[in-house]
């Protein structure tokens, strides 16, 4: 019996993958539905007693409120054009000089995303890059390439910087510090060879090429007159300074509570209420009063309700034995020097990574990477394998990474014709495989120094 309960909750399992692959598929339901399945077959014949509560139990509560938390944070702040602003200034003051204006749009840009969701730095900066490059007559590709890539490696920075992330994090009690000490030197070297090999390589290229493009976002010839409007319109929608630096200040603060109190809960929950009450909103009576259900109503919820269907449907694979099977395949199969172990665990995830959505994988490899901390190999070399592993795997395809569909829909939408999805997998999966390249030299000089 025990084995039909293994092979029905690895088919709901089986379900939940294929309906993330399916684009036009409502995947949350079909999430739903499995989790649903799974559960109600392991609560009935799973041979050790269960409770109901106990599936209640296996949701990681703290990850679920620190996420809505966070989200409502992103959705204030997008309400309030502040990144847009942020955007804004960047393209006024660096918009005569192409290779200034690449490298702080794309340093900006990438920073920006190890604090807020990849997808949201995507749809603010890429329609800014497009209109100051059109002022310029630049081909924005080489700019838009280069954010693109570099966005990807924006959340091995922070443990708030992927949904992953905040997993792992919250698993094995890691800190902003810890990210900073033990991943910043990582992100810090990747970022500026990547900038540097698109520099030289890429950009200089099409340095004194002039670009026009030749339709607008509805597919209609496009004049110069439109461009010089659309210009306009971009360059004076500006906030009010004292609503700009006020969240500014904020956030500033925000982050520093995230890297000295390690309490994601207290500190997602405090942020929230921070900034509701800096961003009142005016209501019929002419007072402004703090209103979080306005801005609860603007947050996507799908992610939440999917975590929540993971962390069952792991539970399901831990009561029915299925995680002890794939440790036990782990433990056979895995090198016993901590160096060629973290090498196994960075290929092996980058590679699932690549295929699966990452969180799936990284719910499914924390208590493995539990288990190998129990059998006394170093914490710190497995913990980099993994984050890395796990972030950079999916960038290999550019369905695998959200921000990168954004870009190229963008991209099509502005008639930028030379960002298409064969340039970005042929340069973004080079880069990719740079970048896994570079995670096992880093671990090496990791293992082999310290460990």
């Amino acid at each position: 019996m025990i084995i039909f309960l293994q092979l029905f909750v690895i088919f709901c399992f089986i379900i939940v993958i294929i309906a993330l692959f399916r684009e036009k598929t409502d995947f949350l339901a079909y999430s739903v539905l499995a989790m649903l399945a799974a559960a109600t077959a392991t609560y009935l014949f799973s041979p050790t007693p269960l409770q109901l509560e106990d599936f209640f139990q296996a949701i990681d509560w703290n990850v679920i409120f620190f996420l809505i938390s966070m989200f409502t944070i992103v959705a204030i702040l997008e309400d309030k054009r502040v990144f847009n602003e942020v955007a804004l200034r960047i393209t006024k003051k660096f918009s005569t000089n192409t290779r200034q204006f690449f490298w702080v749009i794309c340093l900006i840009s990438t920073i920006s995303a190890a604090f807020i969701e990849d997808i949201s730095v995507a749809v603010i900066f890429i329609p800014m890059i497009i209109n100051t490059s059109q002022k310029m007559r630049i081909n924005p590709t080489p700019i838009l390439m280069g954010m693109t890539i570099c966005i990807n490696l924006a959340a091995t920075l922070t443990p708030f910087g992927s949904a992953q992330n905040i997993l792992i994090a919250d698993k094995f009690g890691l800190t902003t510090t810890w990210f900073f000490v033990n991943l910043g030197l990582y992100f810090v070297f990747g970022v500026s060879i990547t900038l540097l090999l698109l520099d030289k390589f890429f950009l200089k290229k099409q340095l004194k090429e002039i670009w026009v493009p030749h339709c607008d976002e509805y597919g209609e010839s496009l004049n110069q007159e439109h461009i010089e409007e659309h210009q306009l319109i971009i360059m004076e929608d500006s906030i009010n300074s004292k609503v700009f630096y006020k969240n500014l200040v904020a956030l500033m603060i925000f982050f520093a509570l995230l890297i000295f109190i390690p309490n994601i809960l207290f500190v997602g929950l405090f942020g929230m209420l921070l900034f509701v009450f800096i961003n009142p909103r005016l209501k019929e009576s002419g007072r402004k009063q703090p209103d979080i259900s306005h801005y609860l109503k603007k947050v996507d919820f799908k992610l939440i309700f999917f975590f929540i269907c993971l962390f069952v449907l792991v539970y399901c694979f831990e009561v029915t034995g299925i995680i002890g099977i794939i440790e036990e395949f782990i433990n056979y199969i895995a090198p016993r020097d901590i160096f060629l172990l973290s090498i196994f665990i960075l290929v092996v995830t980058s590679i699932l990574s690549g295929f699966l959505d990452n969180v799936p994988v990284t719910v499914i490899f924390i208590p493995i990477i539990h288990v190998l901390v129990s059998f006394g190999f170093s914490t710190t070399p497995l913990l980099i394998a993994f984050i890395l592993g796990i972030n950079l795997g999916g960038n290999f395809l550019p369905q695998g990474s959200a921000a990168d569909m954004m870009t190229l829909e963008l991209s099509t939408k502005y008639c930028v014709d030379g960002m298409n999805y064969k340039k970005l997998l042929k340069i973004g999966g080079l880069f990719a495989l740079f970048h896994i390249a570079l995670g096992i030299g880093y671990l090496a000089i990791i293992t082999f120094i310290f460990y």
